[in-house]
């Protein structure tokens, strides 16, 4: 439910007044840091917190955009593309859970889980991992259950079908694969649900950095695969997300 759907509710039930709500809703829109102008009024408009880019900021800018958007009640923020050494010089004054693995960071508690159902992250290989976990991850910060189906690509098929109760009753799945790129389509051909396909920059010389796999999923015969860029676990967890908490199923 959104913040200002709450506030109306809030309103209507007399718990509060028309002019506390009227100045709450007048509260500024952003916060301009000079290095970076905080969106406040994102998780009203979209229903959920702005999610901040860690990849060429100093942790000093993410120290600040994280305090603006705390001070603003934004509960969980998550921090994408962050190193190691920024996310220490963090901890010191923001307290944020921190997952190497995916370079990725959590400010607060993870929400309940109020999605439609469940979401199936899986992966063709272990060397997948990362991407998959910054999608899972970003899930899970988003209020969704998820089921982690890792390193069941299709050079050995019969670990995936040993998934299948998973695959059939998920709500959305996201399939992450480098190499051929072929787990998504194989996927799709099981699932009755949005299969969103993430290619990964995984594999020798003619992957091409992940560009062969991004094609073999963009040229999927399995209906009901939709493709994000290369590497971009997050992209793909946030679009799942949506997907889970589309109202009326």
């Amino acid at each position: 439910m959104s913040d200002i759907k709450k506030l109306l509710e809030s309103v209507q039930s007399g718990n509060l007044s028309v002019d506390d709500a009227l100045l709450r809703i007048k509260e500024k829109p952003f916060d301009d840091l000079g290095y970076a102008v905080v969106d406040l009024h994102r998780k009203v408009r979209q229903g959920a917190t702005e999610v901040v880019y860690g990849a060429g900021k100093s942790a000093q800018q993410i120290i600040g955009i994280l305090k603006s958007l705390k001070q603003n009640g934004d509960k969980t923020v998550l921090v994408t593309r962050i190193s190691p050494e920024k996310a220490r010089n963090v901890q010191e004054e923001i307290d944020i859970t921190y997952y190497e693995v995916s370079s990725l960071a959590i400010m607060g508690n993870l929400p309940p889980k109020d999605g439609n159902g469940r979401v199936v992250v899986a992966t063709g290989g272990t060397s997948d991992i990362p991407v998959a976990e910054e999608a899972a991850l970003t899930l899970e910060a988003l209020g969704n259950e998820v089921v982690r189906i890792y390193d069941v690509g299709v050079s050995g098929l019969h670990r995936l079908l040993s998934r299948l109760d998973d695959i059939m009753s998920a709500s959305v799945i996201v399939a992450v694969a480098g190499m051929v790129g072929a787990l998504a389509s194989v996927i799709g051909g099981l699932a009755d649900c949005p299969v969103i396909a993430v290619p990964t920059s995984v594999g020798y010389g003619t992957c091409f950095n992940g560009l062969s796999a991004l094609l073999s999923m963009l040229n999927s015969c399995a209906s009901g695969v939709s493709v994000v860029n290369i590497d971009n676990g997050f992209g793909a967890g946030y679009q799942a997300s949506m997907i889970n908490h589309v109202k009326g199923k």
